[in-house]
This record gives structure tokens, sequence and C-alpha cells, in this order.
């Protein structure tokens, strides 16, 4: 049966083009929001180096094998194509068209498809062809020079802002959009071309208005967010464990500095020129008790201070525990969809989808008899 859920979006269907990175991350927020999405996998795996049980981004979708460079193969894509909503893919400008299932032949078949195009660098411009990761194309942006401290090198937020935040997330606003506009306009999809270049970008919107009002400096390190402020960055803790520190509003801070017990010989929070004063009071109080002595500390206050938690321990937080921000499903721990719905919440409904393993299903599901079985041998 099919495996869509109460999700807003349930009744729409996706069809993803196996990929890694972002592709695979917005098509299982579609999923967790109750999309039926069936994964297009390829035989011998889309070179994503995990055991495909513990790849949390293909949960809650369907999975079957087609051979793209087989005689038969773009037709069967295109044959889901007709009964789709949403298709996503993550090839290079070009690749998709070469394979046959780009977006003219797609929209062909079906005029109302969205079809979803997940890159780095964008369909068009001078790198649109260049291999590349989230570092390469956050780096050009300006935006991993933001993140770090002054005098070390930019620090490397994993593949979060760029493969994340400034694409899955761009991808998946822009699909829901044009599938809007599909739906109550003229009736015609479109393409969606979301780079992390352009969705990058576009997070530090804020960044740069301040810049131009003269209000950030364009140098990490130095500024109100990024570290450069003494009452907004990290600490460390007398066990070697870091607190976070947000007391940027006056209340705030005047709460911060009482119960971190330096509120008669803190210098004054807008003497910048004792900034750096500041920060070493602040770092030696800090050194004085343990991550979990200080959080008891600031416990129910509104000193806006938290303790920096790995990922192991951060299911185990009393507040994400209470609000089920994570679930266990088939013995796997995981974050929660998010957000959240009063009328069509989301849920984890199937563990990570083999390939191949719901070929079956979907040709029922769909309406496809000539979805074929793949090849039991070979094919993985």
């Amino acid at each position: 049966m099919a495996v869509a859920g109460n999700g807003p979006l349930t009744g729409v269907r996706v069809v993803e083009l196996a990929g890694i990175g972002p592709g695979p991350f917005a098509a299982m927020l579609l999923a967790d929001l109750g999309a039926d999405v069936v994964r297009v996998d390829r035989p011998g795996g889309a070179g994503l180096a995990i055991d495909p049980a513990y790849d949390l981004t293909n949960r809650n979708k369907r999975s079957v094998l087609i051979d793209l460079k087989a005689d038969d193969g773009p037709e069967q894509v295109l044959a889901l194509v007709e009964r789709a909503d949403i298709l996503i893919e993550g090839y290079r400008p070009g690749v998709a068209e070469r394979l046959g299932v780009g977006p003219e032949e797609c929209l062909a078949r079906n005029p109302r498809l969205v079809y979803g195009r997940m890159t780095g660098w964008g369909q068009e411009g001078p790198l649109a062809q260049r291999a590349g990761h989230d570092i390469a194309y956050i780096a050009i942006t300006g935006t991993l020079g933001m993140i770090g401290k002054s005098d070390e090198p930019p620090a490397v937020p994993a593949n979060l802002v760029g493969d994340y935040a400034g694409g899955s997330l761009y991808l998946v606003v822009g699909v829901l959009a044009a599938l809007q506009h599909a739906r109550t306009e003229d009736g015609r999809g479109q393409v969606v071309d979301a780079a992390i270049v352009d969705g990058t970008a576009h997070l530090a919107t804020m960044i740069h208005g301040m810049m131009a009002a003269g209000g950030w400096q364009d140098r990490r390190g130095a500024n109100l967010l990024d570290g450069g402020c003494p009452f907004y960055g990290t600490y460390e803790t007398a066990d070697g464990e870091y607190m976070a520190v947000g007391a940027l509003e006056q209340q705030f801070y005047n709460e911060f500095v009482e119960l971190l017990g330096i509120k008669d010989e803190a210098p004054a929070r807008k003497d910048f020129d004792r900034w750096d004063e500041l920060r070493a009071a602040v770092a030696a109080r800090f050194r004085t008790r343990t991550r979990a002595e200080w959080t008891a500390v600031f416990e129910g206050s509104d000193a806006c201070v938290a303790p920096v938690l790995s990922l192991r321990e951060a299911p185990a937080h009393p507040h994400l525990a209470a609000r089920g921000t994570f679930v266990d499903h088939s013995g796997l721990t995981q974050p929660a969809p998010a957000p959240r719905f009063s009328a069509t919440p989301g849920s984890v409904r199937t563990g990570p989808a083999m390939p191949g393993a719901d070929t079956a299903a979907v040709a029922r599901d769909w309406d496809l008899p000539g979805l074929v079985e793949p090849a039991k041998e070979g094919t993985l």
C-alpha cells in the first residue's frame, strides 16, 4: 500500500531521481509532510558510502530500480512522470536531457508537472558545469568567510548551511510554490532552478542590509552575531564542555551577569573598547564550574544561556524530549518531521527505502503494470 500519511501533502506524488545530499533531503521533507515519494534508484547505488538501511534521508519514501541508460529506462521514468505532481533531480546541467528525462520530455508528457532541479552552481553561469561541494558553494557567496574567529581559518559548518539550508529548503519552497501555481492559475507546470549559491546568498540578506547601514563589518569575529560580541558566543567550562550565551537584550544581559556572578566586576556592555576585558571575565568565570553545574544555574532563567550538546546527547534534553523533537523508528533515533501542523501532522511512517524494494507496490498504486521488477542479481 502507499506510504503517504496524514500530512498536508497527502495526495501529492513526487518522483525523485536518486542522488546524494540536498536532493534526497528535499524529497524527504516532502515525504515527511505526507507526499508519496517514489525514489528512482539506479543499479549500483547513488554513490553515497552508507548502508541504505541507515540513510535516514530516504525515510517515508518508496524505491524502484530503473536503469536510465537502458533502452526502456527513460520511458519507465516518463510513465511515472505522467502520474506525478513534482519531479526532483540533482544532476549536473544537461545530464537529465542526455538521459531523455529533461524538462522538455517530462513537461511534454505532463504539462502540469513541477520539475525541480537541485545543483550547487545553478543551471547557467561560468561554473555551471564544474564539480563542487557545499564548502565551495558557500565560499564564493561570502557566507563561509563570515563564520569563525578572526585569527583562525573560516569554520566549516558541516554541510548544513549550503546543501540543506541554501539548497534543500529553497528547492522545497520553490516546488511547493510552483505546485500552487499549477493548481490555481493556468494549470501549467514549470522548471524550478534551485542553486545552492543562490539560496546561501539569500540567507544572508539581513547581514547585507546591516553591512550597507554600517552595522556589520566585512570580516568575521567582529560583529554582534558572529562571535565578536562577548555576550553572544560559546565558553568552555571546567570539564572541557561548552555553554552558549545569547544575552543580547539589556534585560537578558542583566540576568546573565547576575547569575554568572560577575555583575559588579564586568565592564559596561556598551563599552566596546573593553569588550576583550568583558570576554575574559566571562570566560574565566565559566571555567570555574562544569557544564552540568552551569546548566543548573541558568535553568529557568531568561539569561539566554544553554549547554552545547553533542548529536548523541541532544535527544535526551528535557525540552526536546518533552516536545518529541527526536523519535525512535525501526531502532534508529532521528529528528522528527518539522514543522508541525495542527490538523495534518506529519510522522515517520517507514524507515529508509531500500533500493528497488517497492517496485511491485508502486506499479500497483500508480497504475503502472509496465514498471518491471528489477533483476535480482547484481542490482544493488
